[in-house]
């Protein structure tokens, strides 16, 4: 069945993909776009890489330019290192969360086959002492409670090496469904994206400058992202990642922490912790959103990193732009993503794509 838009962003959002066990995610992204590119591959490290060629005019068939975008399937989540006497999960975390979003968490731990449920707890306040009252319970004193009574029946439904997500539902919420609350928007919204361009240039026919290689990646949380791998397969000489990033647009937060304000488009970056993007590509970009009227905003903070950080220093350099959906409540049961965003970035790349901007 083939999903799109707002639905699409839900059934990709809620598949079990933590970095390292994406392979539904992938069967999902596969089911989606089989029927609507060229080509498609899934290599060794995991990445989904489908492809739509060019043609028409400006298109170099003996030695056609190469366009990537990017956005990555996997998700944060816990992983099980020690089960304990009295069937108790001990964990530790798989990408960037904060402990104090984890307390009363519900999540759903296994592996690609298995699915089981369960709480993430602590210390009752009740029974913690003044002092443990006034700081974050750290992650090593927390646990997950999945119904056991003993090590041994723990065992029979989970083990070491397990790994789980977040338990979330996907919610529409504001004025008109304006916002859209899951787990995993980071970056299944990104995948999304893709797939909705993908679609879209096949059902435009337009001319095309140059073969478009989609490339829908593994790790990327943990900072190991399969992108490096599809990038250095690809060869590309541009690319646009595809990603979301965390926002502070509430109440007491001066404006140049807001990093990037929901409604207001994709959040183009200048700089992040792993790249440093072309100011005049990033500026002729912006320029081209305004003459289409377009939303989009430039990001307005130093942080964080994504796939551009190993795309763009892949083979002799790739000339790379990096458009983020702003998120409020990152790596958390509860991302929120206001849905206008994800239009204009669906919109805005669509656009630069078919008038060959790239």
């Amino acid at each position: 069945m083939k999903y799109t838009g707002i639905e699409l962003v839900e059934k990709l959002s809620l598949e079990f993909g933590p970095s390292g066990c994406e392979s539904k995610v992938a069967e999902l992204i596969i089911s989606q776009i089989q029927d609507d590119c060229d080509a498609y591959y899934k290599d060794r490290n995991g990445n989904v890489t489908a492809k739509i060629c060019g043609y028409g005019a400006g298109y170099n068939e003996a030695d056609p330019r190469k366009l990537m975008l990017s956005a990555h399937m996997d998700e944060v989540g816990v992983m099980i290192n020690e089960i304990t006497d009295e069937g108790y999960i001990k964990f530790s975390t798989v990408g960037g969360i904060d402990p104090r979003v984890l307390c009363g968490r519900a999540v759903i731990l296994g592996d690609e086959e298995r699915r089981f449920k369960g709480v993430i707890a602590s210390k009752a306040i009740h029974m913690q002492s003044a002092e443990e009252r006034t700081k974050v319970t750290p992650i090593k004193n927390m646990y997950i409670d999945i119904g056991a009574t003993s090590k041994e029946e723990a065992e029979s439904y989970v083990g070491i090496g397990d790994v789980g997500v977040f338990d979330s539902e996907f919610v529409r919420f504001g004025t008109d469904g304006v916002k859209m609350k899951c787990k995993a928007l980071d970056d299944r919204m990104g995948c999304a994206t893709l797939i909705e361009v993908m679609r879209s240039l096949k059902a435009a026919k337009c001319d095309i400058p140059y073969d478009v290689y989609f490339a829908f990646t593994c790790g990327e949380e943990i900072g190991i992202s399969g992108a490096q791998v599809a990038a250095q397969t690809i060869e590309p000489d541009v690319a646009v990642v595809i990603e979301t990033t965390a926002v502070a647009d509430i109440a007491g937060v001066g404006e140049a922490s807001n990093v990037a304000i929901q409604g207001e488009g994709g959040a183009i970056s200048l700089m992040d912790r792993s790249t440093i993007y072309d100011a005049k590509f990033v500026q002729s970009v912006m320029d081209y959103a305004a003459t289409c009227e377009i939303p989009a905003q430039i990001k307005r903070y130093v942080s964080g990193g994504n796939d551009a950080g190993h795309i763009h220093k892949a083979g002799r350099g790739v000339k790379t732009l990096a458009i983020s959906a702003p998120t409020r409540y990152l790596h958390s049961q509860s991302c929120v993503v206001d849905t206008r965003d994800f239009e204009s970035i669906n919109k805005l790349l669509f656009t630069l794509i078919r008038d060959g901007k790239l």
